[in-house]
C-alpha cells in the first residue's frame, strides 16, 4: 500500500450536484497519480476512498448507464 499526500489535492464536484450550499455530494480529487480519490463533501476531513483508475473508469460507466434506465 502506498501512502497519498493529499494535503495540497484539488477537490471538485460533479457538475451533477445540487447548485444549493447542502454539500451533500460527493467530491473527488484531481492530479493525483495513480488513484482516484473520493470524499463525502459533509465530511472533507473525514475518510477518502482511494480508487484505482480503472474501476473508477467502470464506475463512472455504470453510473451513466443505470442513470438512463427508467
Amino acid at each position: 500500500m502506498h501512502d497519498h499526500d493529499l494535503t495540497n489535492a484539488r477537490w471538485r464536484k460533479s457538475s451533477y450536484s445540487s447548485g444549493d450550499s447542502s454539500n451533500e455530494c460527493v467530491e473527488v480529487a484531481d492530479g493525483v497519480p495513480d488513484i482516484v480519490p473520493v470524499r463525502d463533501s459533509k465530511l472533507a476531513a473525514g475518510p477518502v476512498l482511494l480508487i484505482g483508475p480503472a474501476a473508477w473508469t467502470r464506475f463512472i460507466g455504470a453510473v451513466g448507464e443505470t442513470s438512463s434506465r427508467p
